[in-house]
């Protein structure tokens, strides 16, 4: 039977059930949160003299926990209107809605027998094609569903999504021994292309992959530091980035998951396995008495660390006391911030024997890696199930058997057995047979070993992975800044690859070699990379040191280049795709903007932030944001030009970066000639899709614009809104000042309203604007500040 889902219910409504519930609407998928009846009435709904029978008390629970979307941070939705998707009820009254969906999420609370009553509640109503599964953290999957029918049995898994679903990539899929092969296989896709995740299956065991593997190095870390007199402030020194995970460490994560959660996932294994496993899941006495205390984290305002009048201090685990925070620097550490990239950082310090740092680094990886290797085949079928789950579930940006691969799989298994450790056997014979490394690449494929020989790693043919573009087919042309790729099919890949992908000359030069280049020998052109970032504005650096030297000739001559690079991307005679995701600011939307379609990734941030240095965009930014907006209109209509351009010096003033691509199109940034890819990996295969359309299509450049502008009356208005905002302390004079140039650039100069001007009209006003700014000694604050601080100067 061909599945799908077009909708869905999801019971339970709390952080994680309507975090669920928010994904699911942000994809467009409509939604039904159910929760309990609640017992009680509130003082409130008394006082309007409701009753228990009235549908507002009967639905309170879930309402609430809709309502509450709105205010968590990091946001949950992408958009409010998604909240629209998402209809509220009780499981009791609106069981029968249950019979309308095609899928059906279980994320009520962490006990066996509280969920199979709710799956006995489910396999009343639910349709015989719906698709059942559960949410749970760890409990089995296999006990929750045993008492219903075998129809349920067969559609039925479990789907542990990751807190918050809308950013944490990693979705373990567990199947049953019942499970309909074509329900897994359906499920696992659909995971991939319509909820954007990495999808890992595991077996059904306690805390399944990442969870299993994640607590582990957590109680490792924390009966170390003990053991080693660390302090909580040492430990994430050194347990964060320094080692290829996030800056949260471990215990500022353990701050943000939770004490109390974290210490019932613990509970979980404690309570299923025995021996020195069983030790470890037992959570030491300090943090007992934490939970005693209710220090559990973020969510009570004090755990590992509390903030007090501004200041940061730890807990000492021996006292219970705060205490200044501690950092631990040691040469390992001074030697690993030397090195570039994790694999290198982690050699550096596992290997500085006899530092306390490297010691402290060794001693807690591994046992992480034995433990891993130690659980191959009862957890997951192969290693890169288990790295997998570890990078997308915890952040980590190796899993345990890539660390392995980066300190040295041999000397680290001698140096194990040495110090008395016993080494999986299925490694020592690897090892034997001549085989150091579990991921061997080349030829743009890459093999793992699976516990007897190597194996090809299958790559989904919409995760493309530039790193094997360039071995497979080579690169173009490069310099410094960017590099021209073949990615197949007649389409060529431009990927950023300067520092934070800002934009200088070199990459100018690059943008306009790969249109001339395309227009001869491809289909289109796809501009995007695999950086952290699809970029964050020009080399603000570069053009403040010029200014300060006073070069406003060669100032003027950048920002000439860069327009011209922008409008050769408009006026491609091939069609330019612009792949866009997270940071795309100031320069980075200005190469965006004009490109023939935007293909961008659900979590894209675009402005034009110019305004928050003392700037307006001088690229063709504010132009081209004009520009979308009118086209986004009907044809045919009448509208009303001012309340565009109002719009448009709205955005540019506040520099107003959307917080997703769903916003993005709400501000305009993106319009109906642009797609949102559902799975970021999926982001440069969609893109190299779209150039294909367009050109099959019969694709053609666009003729030269002429642009109607809002002129004298429109510059007026623009100009009295911020003089407004001065007036009542918003904002400063210099404000005002750059303010004026932006409203003179958009208004079109001294003209009437309605008047038809030349796209390089707007050009120049835009670029004599960005050019008097910069030499403004407060604009020039503005950016020195920006550059140190990293964050704006208000002057």
């Amino acid at each position: 039977m061909k599945h799908s889902i077009n909708s869905a219910a999801v019971l339970g409504s709390g952080v994680m059930g309507s975090g669920i519930a928010a994904h699911l609407a942000n994809l467009g998928i409509p939604v039904i949160m159910l929760d309990i009846v609640p017992r009680n009435l509130t003082k409130e709904e008394e006082q309007k003299g409701l009753t228990m029978e009235h549908p507002e008390v009967r639905n309170r629970i879930a309402e609430a926990s809709k309502k509450a979307l709105l205010k968590q941070k990091p946001s949950p939705i992408t958009t409010k209107k998604s909240l629209d998707l998402i209809a509220t009820g009780n499981l009791e009254d609106n069981l029968e809605q249950l019979t309308e969906v095609d899928w059906i999420v279980e994320v009520v609370v962490e006990n066996l027998e509280v969920k199979k009553k709710v799956f006995a509640t489910i396999d009343k109503y639910r349709k015989e094609d719906t698709i059942v599964s559960s949410n749970t953290s760890g409990i089995s999957v296999e006990a929750m569903i045993e008492d219903c029918s075998e129809n349920m049995k067969s559609h039925f898994l479990g789907t542990h999504f990751f807190n918050p679903p809308r950013y944490l990539k990693l979705l373990e899929v567990i199947p049953t021994k019942h499970t309909d092969p074509e329900v897994l296989s359906f499920m696992k896709q659909f995971g991939e292309d319509v909820l954007g995740k990495g999808v890992v299956e595991a077996k059904n065991t306690p805390n399944f992959i990442a969870n299993r593997i994640g607590t582990y190095g957590l109680l490792v870390t924390v009966r170390e530091m003990q053991r080693g007199g660390y302090s909580v402030g040492e430990v994430d020194s050194v347990t964060g980035p320094l080692i290829g995970r996030p800056k949260s460490a471990t215990f500022r994560t353990l701050d943000v998951v939770g004490l109390d959660t974290f210490s019932h996932v613990a509970k979980n294994v404690y309570d299923q396995v025995d021996g020195s496993e069983k030790e470890i899941f037992d959570i030491p006495d300090f943090m007992k008495k934490m939970l005693e205390n209710g220090w559990f984290g973020a969510k009570s305002g004090q755990g590992f660390f509390v903030k007090r009048n501004r200041v940061i201090y730890e807990l000492n685990p021996e006292t219970l006391e705060y205490e200044d925070r501690k950092q631990l620097k040691t040469p390992a550490t001074e030697m690993a911030r030397q090195e570039k990239g994790s694999r290198r950082k982690l050699k550096a310090l596992v290997y500085a024997e006899g530092d306390k740092a490297g010691d402290f680094v060794w001693s807690v990886l591994k046992p992480v890696l034995l433990y891993s290797a130690n659980l191959l085949g009862e957890i997951a079928d192969d290693i890169v199930s288990i790295d997998q789950a570890m990078k997308w579930g915890f952040g980590w940006e190796l899993g345990p058997f890539e660390i392995w691969d980066a300190i040295g799989v041999r000397k680290s298994a001698e140096r194990m057995l040495a110090e008395g450790e016993n080494v999986p056997e299925w490694i020592t014979t690897m090892l034997d047979n001549g085989n150091e490394e579990f991921y061997k690449t080349g030829s743009g494929k890459v093999q793992f070993y699976n516990g007897s020989e190597y194996v090809l790693k299958k790559f989904n043919k919409k995760e493309i992975n530039i790193k094997n573009l360039k071995e497979i087919n080579g690169v173009i042309k490069e310099n410094t800044g960017a590099s021209l790729i073949d990615m197949g099919d007649g389409v060529a890949l431009l990927e950023f690859h300067s520092k934070s992908n800002a934009i200088g000359l070199d990459i100018i030069q690059m943008v306009n070699y790969a249109i001339d280049e395309t227009a001869k020998n491809y289909e289109g052109l796809v501009i995007g990379n695999q950086g952290k970032n699809f970029c964050v504005g020009a080399n603000l650096a570069m053009m403040l040191m010029e200014a300060q030297d006073d070069n406003f000739y060669e100032l003027d001559m950048v920002i000439r280049q860069f327009q011209n690079m922008a409008m050769n991307i408009k006026y491609s005679k091939k069609p330019v795709v612009a792949a866009a995701f997270n940071m795309t600011l100031g320069g980075g939307a200005e190469v965006s903007l004009p490109a023939a379609a935007i293909q961008a990734s659900p979590e894209t941030y675009i402005g034009l932030v110019e305004f928050g240095v003392g700037l307006i965009p001088g690229g063709g930014g504010t132009k081209e944001l004009y520009l979308k907006q009118l086209r986004n209109l009907p044809q045919g209509i009448d509208f009303d030009l001012t309340k565009i351009a109002n719009h448009v010096f709205e955005k540019v003033a506040t520099a107003a970066v959307s917080t997703s691509a769903a916003e993005a199109l709400e501000h305009g940034f993106l319009n109906k000639r642009d797609m949102i890819s559902t799975n970021p990996a999926h982001l440069l295969f969609d893109a190299k899709q779209r150039v294909l359309s367009l050109a099959k299509s019969g694709y053609t450049k666009p003729r030269q614009e002429m642009i109607p502008v809002v002129g004298d009356a429109g510059y007026a208005a623009m100009l009295m809104g911020a003089k407004s905002l001065q007036f009542g302390g918003y904002a400063s004079e210099h404000d005002v000042k750059i303010a004026e140039k932006l409203a003179y650039a958009l208004s079109g100069g001294r003209v009437k309203e309605g008047t038809l001007i030349d796209e390089q009209v707007m050009l120049d006003l835009e670029r004599e604007a960005f050019l008097s700014l910069i030499a403004e000694p407060l604009t020039q604050a503005r950016m020195q500040h920006m550059l140190v601080k990293g964050k704006p100067l208000r002057n």
